[in-house]
């Protein structure tokens, strides 16, 4: 059984390989960066060095960075002597290139961002993962987070969850004032409204395909309400599959709004970062993304213009969809995990103790909301966390969060890498592009996946 996971583990990520391909800053004088993002403790003790992986670049993640940044020069002081490098990677990137292939070269860096399930797992397999559980019952959380599910094996815990998250419209509220609109609570009643929308000369939502996991997050919430909640978990056992009716309806309810235009042109060609421009700009009126986008939204981000002006709202209902639909996505998959290697040096596991001590508390759960958009991955006194957010638009998201009913993880949360390579990196822009029907896009999408499940059986 070890040899057959460690062959899976292989062709995994040389397919990704293959096939592919959410810096630092200033410190005080106790722990000032140097060239290369160098974070250097003022200790006089033997030097050790030490490297964290994390994803957060760009201008609107640098709130972020810098609670990232006090956490080091926290740590700085707790343990004497070592010396942090920051390594700074797109998160895309870093997931399904750089990552993947320092686990298959045996050196990941010592601290490092971590995508939960199905990644976590996949690493812990193959020992590559610091198990975490002894630390959080010597620090005292083991119970504190919402969920360390994503990021479990074998009963042990392998990466901690930095914050919660959940998908759905953000809206421009100045637009639906002035129409004299409130969210839509019908799927009928949205679909006019995108055709209103698009006649008024507007883009009906924001669009940027370039990578795949972007338009992905919509189609992820059509296919569950048409099929259901559960149905991507079921595509894994085979009790589902991606050619059944309901699955392909949301195929192909994405591609007519594609063909209506109700996205805008070229999405093909945009990345991420425009996506968010067509709708902080005013030229699209509506953007699906996930609940961390709330952070552009404050106050000297790109989107601090629309300060006030903005909404969220859930899909709506759709007539004959199967299950709840009230359901969101709604997942703590993006986090850290840890090198196993730290585990042979005790310098650097008193570092990582300090390091979970210092960024994963009460403090910098709040600051993560408050600052950043970020929903808590642990669990908060509600009074406390009533009293933190203060801004509407996060109210409304929270709102938006507590009136579902159920939830459902990312699909790359659950099928198999080469099921998520097949579907972001090919099928979803042949489907956007006219390139290919719903009905053949899913048909290939299922030949990988019997190819997968056969593999685990």
């Amino acid at each position: 059984m070890k040899k057959r996971f460690r062959a899976i583990f292989g062709c995994v990520l040389a397919t990704f390989m293959i096939l592919t391909g959410c810096s630092g800053g200033t410190g005080g004088t106790e722990g000032e960066q140097s060239e290369g993002g160098q974070m250097q403790g003022g200790s006089g003790a033997e030097p050790f060095e030490m490297t964290i992986r994390h994803t957060q670049v760009g201008a609107d993640k640098q709130r972020r960075l810098a609670i990232l940044e006090d956490v080091v020069k926290q740590v700085e002081e707790d343990v004497p002597g070592v010396t942090f490098t920051l390594d700074g990677v797109d998160s895309d990137v870093n997931r399904k290139e750089k990552l993947r292939g320092e686990m298959a070269a045996g050196n990941p860096p010592d601290i490092f961002d971590l995508f939960g399930s199905p990644d976590s797992k996949v690493y812990a397999q193959e020992g590559m993962l610091l198990d975490l559980t002894p630390i959080l019952e010597e620090i005292g959380i083991h119970d504190s987070f919402t969920s360390l599910d994503p990021f479990t094996y074998e009963g042990k815990v392998y990466g901690l969850p930095l914050g919660g998250s959940g998908e759905g419209f953000f809206y421009n509220k100045a637009y639906f004032e002035e129409k004299g609109w409130q969210p839509p609570q019908t799927f009928a009643e949205f679909e006019q409204m995108l055709a209103d929308i698009k006649a008024d000369g507007k883009v009906p939502m924001a669009g940027a395909s370039k990578a795949g996991w972007v338009p992905l997050m919509l189609t992820n919430h059509l296919w569950s309400r048409y099929a259901g909640p559960d149905v991507t978990a079921k595509l894994v056992t085979g009790e589902a599959k991606w050619t059944d009716s309901k699955v392909i309806e949301a195929f192909a309810k994405h591609q007519e709004w594609v063909n209506k235009g109700y996205f805008k042109q070229g999405e093909l060609g945009f990345e991420y970062a425009e996506y968010t421009t067509q709708f902080t700009s005013g030229e699209a009126i509506l953007m699906y993304d996930g609940t961390w986008k709330s952070s552009v939204f404050k106050e000297g981000q790109s989107g601090e213009g629309m300060i006030g002006k903005v909404g969220f709202f859930n899909i709506p209902p759709v007539e004959g969809g199967t299950g709840d639909q009230t359901a969101l996505m709604r997942d703590v998959n993006n986090g850290y995990g840890f090198s196993a290697s730290v585990a042979d040096d005790p310098r650097k596991l008193e570092a990582v103790k300090s390091f979970i001590k210092n960024l994963f508390n009460e403090e910098m759960q709040l600051r993560g909301l408050v600052e950043d958009g970020v929903l808590p991955s642990m669990k908060l006194d509600e009074a406390v966390l009533n009293e933190s957010i203060t801004d509407d638009l996060m109210k409304q998201i929270v709102a938006v969060l507590n009136t579902a009913q159920t939830s459902f993880p990312a699909f790359d949360s659950l099928v198999q890498a080469d099921v998520t390579t097949e579907i972001s990196n090919i099928q979803i822009q042949k489907l956007i592009g006219g390139q290919s029907t719903p009905e053949q896009a899913a048909e290939q999408i299922q030949k990988v996946q019997d190819e997968a499940n056969a593999a685990v059986q």
